[in-house]
């Protein structure tokens, strides 16, 4: 009704309308030669017809007489009757594109374009329900499509249901010999490469992959399967971004103007910005120690190893001069132990996955970037003045002479300190903050390896063994052969039904009372957070790595909100934890099991008609099991005591040695 009201609206004024005298510029009724109106914003003189040129606000053709042509056979368009004619061209282009971006409608919308939100999509039309994924972005696949191919899990059998069939696609994928373009399978098997889960290329999977190829599985799979995806549709991050009945999500819009209304929603986005604008109970930084009895939450300063011999200073000796860019503020040592535990906003380091090779012919040489500022890599040459010689990145191995290259040391691709500011944080940040920070993460990282690879104070021999590697030139290809995401390692929290803990990753338990939807297996790892001075000295800040018993469980009621925040929605990704259990369940694996099962809660709640919050668990059991999900940990079973022995023996020596 709206957009009629507004055509007849816009006739009635162009009829009633006087009639142009032969001479009058009309300068709205021109088309250029792509037959756009002269009048539409953005039109140039290099869209115009030959002689026609741009009006000073870039905006067509600034007089009738040069921009000639109507439509059929060029001549001036002056007549009251061509005049109705483009005025009802342009009502129905405009009218048109508007109709075009209102209104999408299917059984479960699910915002991300993460591995999660694809196999939540799968899931849901493997159950005979319509799925429509909706993401900001123009690609599928989240950090698997933008680098991270050496594949995060301690054990391979904790993987199942979709997320196996990923792996196993990757393994057909490469078991054609025409997917050896640099080397063959014979040989990158003869290197006994040891994935995290299991050896690189297994029993009918393989762990490691090329980023194209993974983009590659996954957009056909996505197409075979019949599911709709909107690309570049951001959620609107306004209280009029989500229209809510109460506790029922009806639809979100986008900035672009479109709606999305269905039955349920997944949040599957590393952000949360679904669960943010829908008004869902979350939390985001690092929880005080004494929250949930985490020994290992909150700030936690690290001994400060070879950085101690760093000068913090600019110059050197004098603190009035300012700390070094990377470091991010000077406290006391009595401020340092009282705060020591507690809580804060700051996100651990964030940094991109690369695709490095030594081919040269498939080799793009390290370059220095735009913005690169010399003055932000002094910590980078105080650092290898102390002696230390590398790795500054790490080179695991991909097939065809690639690889996943992630950050290695306390000064890499790790942009410390990048991922928040005094106030706030890149998961609270404004679209336009978000992508400055992303620029200032790929500046850092561009900047670190050119230094490395160029700069006259760096030994020669770090400098030769750096630029032995360049960006891979077949990745990316449309992008700088740059990945397309920065990888996101901790964003909101969601405060569900059920928070899983340091606790719930340690000492896995059964949960009596809900079913498992996942099981993972990774340490618990968080990056540095921040670089502090106590005493003249450089600490990192929140750095943990401290490996687990064995797998552990995640509960359905950790991927549910509480009742009062909504009833028709799941989280797979910025799920119900703590900042510590999350840093062990925030693997792509994971992430992709959690996203299936999500799928599968979302469509048992609609055909049983009920709230998420109380499907039935022993039927979402079953039908987790029927498509092959693994919800069972295959860890030891040790007395509690048993654990606590083994927990602190793990963490003396990882203090010990760090």
């Amino acid at each position: 009704m709206k957009f009629s009201i507004i055509t007849l609206s816009l006739i009635t004024l162009v009829t009633a309308a006087p009639a142009a005298d032969q001479g009058d510029v009309i300068s709205y009724g021109a088309l250029n030669r792509d037959h756009v109106p002269c009048s539409v914003k953005g039109a140039s003189a290099a869209n115009c017809r030959p002689g026609a040129e741009a009006n000073p606000y870039n905006r067509g053709c600034s007089t009738i007489e040069k921009c000639r042509g109507d439509i059929g056979n060029n001549a001036i368009l002056t007549s009251m009757a061509s005049v109705h004619i483009v005025c009802l061209y342009l009502i129905a282009f405009f009218t048109v594109g508007v109709l075009s971006a209102t209104s999408h409608e299917s059984d479960v919308i699910i915002y991300g374009n993460t591995v999660a939100a694809l196999a939540a999509a799968i899931q849901t039309v493997r159950m005979n329900r319509t799925a429509t994924l909706v993401f900001p972005t123009s690609r599928i696949g989240g950090l698997t499509t933008s680098g991270l191919g050496w594949t995060d899990s301690k054990d391979g059998n904790t993987i199942g249901g979709i997320a196996r069939e990923f792996y196993g696609k990757v393994y057909d994928y490469y078991d054609n010999n025409d997917a050896w373009t640099r080397e063959t399978r014979d040989d990158y098997l003869a290197k006994h490469i040891e994935a995290q889960p299991g050896p690189a290329i297994g029993d009918k999977v393989q762990w490691t992959f090329e980023p194209k190829v993974a983009e590659e599985i996954l957009e056909k799979w996505i197409k075979d399967e019949g599911i709709p995806v909107f690309r570049n549709e951001s959620i609107l991050r306004t209280s009029s971004g989500v229209r809510k009945d109460g506790t029922v999500i009806k639809s979100f819009k986008t900035r672009s103007g479109s709606t999305f209304s269905g039955k349920m929603f997944i949040d599957a986005g590393y952000e949360g910005d679904l669960m943010e604008t829908a008004g869902i109970s979350y939390r985001v930084g690092r929880e005080d120690k004494q929250q949930y009895d985490e020994w290992a939450a909150g700030i936690h300063f690290n001994e400060p190893r070879r950085l101690a011999a760093i000068d913090p200073y600019n110059d050197p000796e004098d603190p009035d001069s300012g700390v070094l860019p990377g470091v991010g503020r000077v406290i006391s040592k009595f401020a340092a132990l009282e705060s020591r535990g507690k809580k804060d906003h700051r996100l651990q380091a964030f940094n991109y996955r690369l695709s490095l090779t030594t081919e040269d012919d498939n080799k793009v040489e390290f370059f220095k970037p735009d913005g690169y500022n010399e003055s932000h890599y002094k910590i980078l040459i105080r650092y290898i003045k102390t002696g230390y010689l590398g790795p500054f990145f790490t080179t695991q191995l991909m097939p065809n002479l690639k690889t996943d290259t992630n950050a290695a040391g306390q000064i890499s691709t790790d942009l410390i300190g990048g991922s928040y500011n005094k106030t706030s944080n890149y998961a609270e940040y404004s679209y336009e903050e978000r992508e400055a920070a992303a620029k200032r993460h790929k500046i850092w990282a561009q900047g670190l390896l050119w230094t490395l690879a160029n700069h006259k104070d760096v030994p020669d021999f770090i400098r030769k063994n750096t630029s032995a590697w360049g960006y891979a030139k077949d990745e990316w290809t449309d992008n700088g052969n740059w990945p397309y995401e920065i990888y996101i390692r901790e964003a909101r929290r969601m405060d569900g039904v059920y928070t899983m803990t340091q606790a719930d990753i340690q000492h896995p338990k059964p949960y009596d009372n809900d079913t498992v939807v996942a099981v993972g297996y990774y340490t618990l790892d968080v990056h540095q957070v921040e670089r502090v001075v106590i005493n003249d000295r450089i600490h990192d800040e929140g750095l943990i790595h401290v490996p687990n018993p064995g797998p552990f469980s995640v509960p359905y009621g950790s991927i549910v909100p509480r009742r009062e925040d909504a009833i028709n929605f799941v989280n797979p990704v910025t799920m119900s934890a703590t900042h510590i259990a999350l840093s062990a369940i925030r693997m792509e694996p994971v992430y992709m099991i959690m996203g299936q099962s999500a799928g599968a809660a979302a469509v048992l709640a609609i055909e049983d008609n009920v709230a998420v919050q109380d499907v039935d668990r022993k039927k979402l059991k079953g039908r987790l099991k029927d498509h092959a999900q693994v919800l069972e940990s295959f860890s030891i079973i040790l007395k509690p005591t048993q654990h606590l022995l083994l927990v602190c023996f793990i963490s003396c020596l990882f203090h010990t040695i760090s």
